[in-house]
C-alpha cells in the first residue's frame, strides 16, 4: 500500500483555518511551497514564482509556512501508519509505503485495511489521504497518484494491466523531459507501448540500465520489499527564500542558524561528522555544492560552523554573481560519539559544555527559545520539516 497526503502543507493550513477550506491556498509568497487543489485546478504549481501564482489565481490567499505544524502532523499520521503494519517504509514526511502482507486475519483484507487507514487519518490527524493498493511497490504509487485527491484505488492482479498500459509514458518512475522526447520519437507514448516493445530496441535508445528498468515497470516486474528507511547517511537542514533578498552578513547569521539546527540533531542521535556539504541553489534554478572533510570527527557547533563560513565564503562571487534562492547544510560520514578519541591539548578551548547547555534550553522550553543575537529581527528563511532522525 501507498498513502500520500493530499497537497500536505496547504491541507494542514485548511484544516486549523475554516476560512482556508475550499478555497485557493498558497503556501510560501516569493516561491510557492504548495498549494491547494483549488489553487492547483488554476494552474499554480509548487515552486512556481509566487507572482506568476498570483496572475493565474489572483484570489488566491497567500499564507506563511509553518513547519513546526507541518511536522507535528506528519508524526501524528505516520502514528496511524505504525498502527496499521508493523514494516512501513517512509519516503517523506507526507507519503510511505506499507506492507500489508500477512495481516489478512488481524486487520482484514488490504482494501478494508487502505479504507481503515484513510478513515484512521482523517479522524486522528484531520487530513485528506489518498491510498493505491497494488502487487508491487510500483504500481501501488501509480495507483495512489492516480486516485487523487482523497481517493483510495485497488489494483486487483487481474486488473494490472488493464489499468497500467493506457497511461502516459511519463507515469513511469525515470521518464523525464529527455528520455520523454526519445520515446515519442520512437512512437511511444503509453505504457503499454513500452511493454511491447523489444529490448533490445529500449536499449539501443535509452542505455542497458534505463532500458531495462522501464520494461520491468510497464510490465509491473518490481522485485523490490518494503523496507524500513535506514539510519541516516547525513543530518541536513535548508532554508528557501526570494533571490537577492540576502547580502553577505544574512547569508552568515542563516547558515548560523541553519548549523545550530544541525548540529543538535546530530547530538541528539548520539552521532558526529565527518564531512561537511553546502548545497547552494541559485535564481537561474541551478546548483552547486561544496564539502569539507574535517581531520577528525566532531559534534561541536563551532568547529562546523567554521567550516561552513569557509566554505561560504569560497562560494561568494557566485553567489553575488547568480543570485541564491536557496541554502542547505548536510552533515556527512557519521559515525557513534562513542568512538570518539579525545584530541591534544586537553586544556584547550571546548564548546560542548555551551553546546550542551543550548541542547537542553531548547529541548525544555523549545527551538527558538535561544537564539544568535545576528538572527534578532531577521527572517532566519524557510526550513523544510525532515523526518525524524
Amino acid at each position: 500500500m501507498h498513502a500520500d497526503l493530499d497537497a500536505f502543507y496547504a491541507s494542514v493550513e485548511q484544516r486549523d483555518d475554516p476560512k482556508l477550506r475550499n478555497r485557493p491556498v498558497i503556501v510560501g509568497g516569493g516561491v510557492v511551497l504548495a498549494c491547494s487543489y483549488e489553487a492547483k485546478a488554476r494552474g499554480v504549481r509548487t515552486a512556481m514564482n509566487g507572482g506568476q501564482a498570483k496572475r493565474l489565481c489572483p484570489e488566491a490567499i497567500v499564507v506563511s509556512p509553518r513547519m513546526s505544524a507541518y511536522t507535528e502532523a506528519s508524526r501524528a499520521v505516520y502514528e496511524v501508519f505504525e498502527d496499521t503494519s508493523p514494516v512501513v517504509e517512509a519516503l517523506s514526511i507526507d507519503e510511505a509505503f506499507l506492507d500489508l502482507r500477512g495481516l489478512e486475519h488481524i486487520s482484514g483484507t488490504p482494501p478494508e485495511i487502505a479504507a481503515t487507514l484513510r478513515r484512521e487519518v482523517l479522524d486522528r490527524v484531520g487530513l485528506k489521504i489518498s491510498v493505491g493498493v497494488a502487487r508491487t511497490k510500483f504500481l501501488a504509487k501509480v495507483a495512489s497518484g492516480a486516485c487523487k485527491p482523497d481517493g483510495l484505488l485497488v489494483v486487483e492482479e487481474n486488473d494490472e494491466a488493464a489499468f497500467l498500459h493506457p497511461l502516459p509514458i511519463e507515469r513511469l518512475w525515470g521518464v523525464g523531459k529527455v528520455t520523454s522526447q526519445k520515446l515519442h520519437s520512437m512512437g511511444i507514448r503509453t505504457v503499454g507501448a513500452i511493454a511491447a516493445c523489444r529490448e533490445e530496441s529500449l536499449v539501443a535508445a535509452l542505455g542497458p540500465a534505463s532500458g531495462r528498468r522501464l520494461l520491468d515497470l510497464a510490465n509491473n516486474r518490481d522485485p523490490r520489499d518494503v523496507q524500513k528507511r535506514e539510519p541516516r547517511r547525513s543530518i541536513g537542514a535548508q532554508s528557501a527564500f526570494p533571490r537577492d533578498s540576502r547580502d553577505a552578513e544574512e547569508l552568515d547569521s542563516l547558515a548560523a542558524s541553519l548549523v545550530d539546527r544541525t548540529a543538535r540533531r546530530l547530538r541528539k542521535s548520539d552521532q558526529v561528522c565527518h564531512t561537511i556539504t553546502v548545497g547552494l541553489r541559485f535564481g537561474d534554478f541551478g546548483r552547486a555544492s561544496r564539502s569539507h572533510t574535517l581531520p577528525g570527527p566532531t559534534c561541536r557547533t563551532e568547529a562546523i560552523l567554521a567550516a561552513v563560513h569557509d566554505l561560504l565564503a569560497a562560494t561568494r562571487p557566485m553567489i553575488e554573481e547568480r543570485g541564491l534562492t536557496l541554502l542547505s547544510i548536510s552533515l556527512a560520514n557519521l559515525e557513534g560519539d562513542d568512538a570518539v578519541q579525545m584530541e591534544l591539548p586537553f586544556d584547550g578551548d571546548d564548546s560542548s559544555a555551551l553546546d550542551a547547555a543550548l541542547d537542553d534550553l531548547r529541548e525544555r522550553f523549545g527551538a527558538d527559545a535561544v537564539t544568535r543575537a545576528s538572527l534578532i529581527d531577521r527572517d532566519a528563511g524557510v526550513s523544510v520539516p525532515l523526518l525524524p532522525d
